[in-house]
């Protein structure tokens, strides 16, 4: 057996069952070695931004590492911008990157680069193996560090003689770690401020589930305190069943506002809100400056244990009012805009979907209407480096094979990594792709206007327009082998819409907003 095998055999016995590769020729033994019945399934992204994008919707809906397998320096650097909103997600990822061999570096080759320093940036764990006979140690280091609470993206670099080289064999397969319990005096700490009014609990994480969302909503019932999360969120479980809470505004002013008059904010699984970006006059971090922040759970902790501790401390009923939100929409007709598209995607979107929700400016009606929808999961923009959508739709249809995912992604990002409707395609996923085309980046022109720019000149204008020439998605799509249709009125979405969803595999819907 040698270090490619062995590699492979041990993240088999520890549990990984993906690899999203992009690899070249100092991956080749690890190339061959998937073919030798290690049992880790070979996923081939034309771009290594979509490995690693596919990497983290897989992991958010698995809790468990993919690995990815990607080429040198430059290889690895062009994912890491997905890396980044994943170490935002907390998402368990293992990167394998092959390197030279060991005795070739100094020869300073022109694919030589330093790669610790690329990856320490957006990983919480990195290292290089220096011999054939550790890659299975390392190799079940990596994933044991991938797995520490709440999950960590962990790099692996594998010099090309320590893949070939014999190797002892396989480490034994790694075991998961319970998140450290909270103490007792923070709970009663939360629950003295919950009692004292004009309170918030600010949720986060593995909060943002079923049985978090729950606890959650029990202190909510005793105590009257908001339920809150940040704007952009890993995973959360939303629908007619499950409590409803508050999403923090996306600009500061906003937030701002939303956040006033708290004497306390509770955070759960997360951290202390701040802006965005900075802004002349505005705060950086959103609560008043006197509220008080209590950390009921930081995100490497028992978040789920700490609430139900929490609601079992405040005396809270176990029995929950049922979900208020309003009756679900009916289908709109008339133009297409950003409130028919949310309405007719609230009102379709079927039990138990995936939403992956990169739609910039286009999503916040569907956002607020899909409360009253059928349960389903929604995966943000955890980091805001755009081009996550559909790549982590993705991953989310290989993790979830009988649930339907839905990307709803903007047509500026989406270009970013486009080629992911190729492995769409090549690997028959359960994916229906919604652009929401509005020939802009929408969200810079926003940006101009709160800048005090009333009147952009064309450099200003060009730089925020996507037409001339105007994109054609289905062109795209099709050229990738995902079949497309394109929307012009509510109703032709709405129809596009139904049909996309009732038939397997992948989908594409241009829906040209007005």
């Amino acid at each position: 057996m040698n270090g490619a095998e062995a590699l492979l055999r041990t993240a088999s016995a520890s549990g990984i069952e993906v690899c999203f590769a992009n690899p070249g020729t100092t991956e080749m033994p690890l190339v061959a070695a998937l073919d030798r019945g290690a049992g880790v399934r070979a996923v081939l992204a034309l771009f290594e931004g979509v490995c690693t994008g596919a990497a983290d919707g897989y992991g958010r809906m698995l809790g468990r590492p993919a690995l990815t397998l990607l080429h040198l320096g430059p290889g690895f650097a062009n994912g890491i911008a997905n890396l980044h909103n994943a170490r935002r997600a907390h998402t368990p990822i293992v990167n394998v990157i092959g390197d030279h061999a060991t005795w070739h570096l100094a020869a300073d080759a022109p694919l030589t680069s330093d790669i610790v320093s690329l990856a320490n940036p957006v990983s919480g764990w990195v290292r290089s193996v220096r011999r054939a006979e550790d890659v299975a140690g390392d190799t079940a280091a990596a994933i044991e560090a991938s797995l520490a609470a709440p999950g960590c993206v962990a790099t692996l670099i594998v010099p090309a003689d320590c893949q070939w080289e014999e190797s002892p064999g396989a480490a034994a397969p790694v075991r998961r770690t319970a998140p450290a319990a909270v103490s007792g005096d923070r709970i009663d700490r939360a629950a003295r401020a919950l009692r004292a009014g004009d309170a918030a609990i600010l949720l986060g994480g593995i909060a943002l589930r079923g049985a978090g969302l729950r606890a959650a909503a029990r202190a909510r019932a005793a105590t009257g305190a908001r339920l809150l999360h940040d704007v952009f969120v890993a995973r959360l479980e939303r629908g007619r069943d499950l409590p409803a809470i508050e999403r923090l505004p996306y600009f500061p002013e906003q937030a701002i506002g939303a956040l006033a008059g708290l004497r306390t904010l509770v955070l759960a699984g997360t951290h202390d809100p701040v802006s965005f970006f900075g802004y002349p006059n505005v705060p950086s971090r959103l609560a008043p400056e006197a509220c008080e922040r209590i950390v009921l759970a930081a995100p490497d902790e028992d978040v789920v244990g700490a609430l139900e501790a929490l609601a079992d401390a405040l005396g809270a009923s176990r029995e929950l009012a049922a979900n208020t939100a309003a009756a679900r929409p009916g289908l709109p007709s008339g133009a297409l805009d950003v409130a028919t598209l949310g309405q007719t995607l609230a009102a379709l979107q079927p039990e138990d979907a995936i939403v992956v929700d990169e739609s910039a400016t286009s999503g916040a009606v569907w956002f607020a209407q899909a409360g009253s929808a059928p349960r389903h999961t929604v995966l943000g923009l955890t980091g805001g480096a755009i081009g996550q959508g559909l790549p982590t739709a993705v991953g989310a249809a290989i993790a979830c094979p009988d649930r339907k995912v839905i990307a709803l992604q903007a047509d500026g990002s989406g270009m970013y990594t486009a080629q992911a409707l190729w492995t769409m395609a090549r690997e028959s996923l359960d994916v229906v792709v919604v652009v929401c085309a509005n020939r802009a980046y929408r969200i810079l022109q926003i940006e101009v206007a709160r800048a005090g720019i009333a009147e952009p000149g064309p450099a200003a204008r060009s730089l925020t327009d996507l037409t001339h020439p105007t994109l054609d998605w289905c062109a795209i799509a099709r050229g990738l082998g995902v079949p497309a249709v394109r929307a012009e009125d509510a109703a032709s979405f709405a129809k596009a819409l139904a049909d996309a969803l009732a038939e397997p595999g992948p989908a594409l819907i241009e829906a040209v907003l007005a």
